[in-house]
């Protein structure tokens, strides 16, 4: 783990309120998809919460770049990002976490919620970059369809890769979209989305009370608790 200066090359809007950052680091970042970073806008004091902020890769290791999205709020923090422009630099601190794929995973399973899709996005970017024949299922709940960060990119894989399925739950409102369904992650979903979940690694990404209730649902279900990966994305 290392503090590395990072230059901005790039900002890409994702979904209302939800922009990726990618930035030309100083010196490569060796990273595996599935980790995340910290950015510092205070350096010098890496206790500072309001300024320093973890946040997942969304690219893929083999990109040239490294790119974080994130749902910009009212914070500090999203008001310095809002504020960057390209050729403007950053400190970051990486590579972090431990929820992490593996070539060895030839079935996975994704529950994910909202901006918990970030590292969901890396992980699919280095199968495919790497043309893994990995089996990869993804359940991607938001609140409404309007909020469904990487579509394009997703539906674009999807199009492409025989081994990629996506699922698409909204919970707030019907879905205007009809590639989505309402209601939640649940049981009956799963069971009938996915038939070999015994056989696969689960990840699960996103806010704490939703990773909770996601890998309950899994242990309900039979799944091996040495499959279910986990990380909580808090503080955002």
């Amino acid at each position: 783990m290392k503090v590395v200066k990072a230059k901005l090359e790039e900002r890409v809007c994702r979904a209302p309120g939800v922009e990726s950052f990618r930035f030309a680091p100083a010196e490569k970042i060796e990273f595996v998809a599935g980790q995340f970073l910290q950015v510092l806008f205070d350096p010098a004091h890496t206790d500072n919460k309001d300024l320093n902020k973890y946040l997942s890769f969304s690219c893929s290791p083999e990109r040239p770049y490294i790119e974080v999205t994130k749902r910009l709020s009212d914070s500090l923090f999203s008001q310095r990002l809002r504020q960057l422009r390209t050729g403007d630099e950053i400190f970051c601190k990486a590579p972090l976490g431990n929820c992490i794929f593996t070539e060895q995973y030839k079935k996975v399973a994704f529950l994910i919620g909202g901006i918990g899709i970030t590292p969901v996005i890396s992980i699919i970017e280095y199968i495919i970059d790497k043309e893994f024949d990995t089996d990869v299922t993804l359940f991607y709940s938001n609140r409404t369809d309007e909020d469904i960060a990487f579509q394009r990119e997703l539906e674009h894989w999807r199009a492409t890769n025989e081994h990629l399925k996506v699922f698409y739950t909204v919970t707030d409102c019907q879905p205007k979209d009809a590639r989505c369904t309402f209601g939640f992650i649940d049981k009956k979903l799963l069971q009938q989305q996915l038939r070999d979940y015994a056989e696969r690694v689960f990840f699960i990404f996103g806010p704490p009370k939703m990773v909770e209730a996601m890998k309950a649902l899994c242990l309900e279900m039979g799944c091996n608790k040495e499959s279910i990966k986990t990380e909580s994305f808090i503080g955002y």
